[in-house]
C-alpha cells in the first residue's frame, strides 16, 4: 500500500477500506493491529509528506539505551557522554 499510492489520500481511502473488511471478518487475531492503525492513522499518513520515517532516530535510541545498560551506575556523567560521543558518531 505504501509503496504503490502516489497521496495521502489514495492511501487514506485504501486504509480505511482495509480497516472496514478487517471489522466485517471479524477476524480477531487482526483487532489489536487494526486498533492500533485506527488509533494512529493520521501520524502513519505523515509518511507522504516527505516519505520519511524516523527510523535512523529509533535506531539510535535503541543503542543508547543498550549503551546506558552497559554502564549502569558510571557517576561520571561527562565520561559517560564523552564515551557515547565517540562511539557513535
Amino acid at each position: 500500500m505504501f509503496n504503490q499510492a502516489k497521496s495521502i489520500k489514495t492511501t487514506y481511502t485504501r486504509l480505511a477500506q482495509w480497516y472496514n473488511q478487517i471489522e466485517k471478518s471479524r477476524f480477531k487475531d487482526f483487532n489489536t493491529v487494526a486498533n492500533t492503525i485506527y488509533t494512529n492513522y493520521r501520524s502513519t499518513l505523515n509518511y507522504f509528506n516527505n516519505r520519511s520515517t524516523n527510523a535512523a532516530a529509533e535506531s539510535f535510541n535503541t543503542k543508547i539505551k543498550a549503551f546506558k545498560v552497559q554502564f549502569i551506575g558510571v557517576k561520571n556523567v561527562e565520561f559517560f557522554l564523552f564515551r557515547l560521543t565517540n562511539i557513535f558518531t
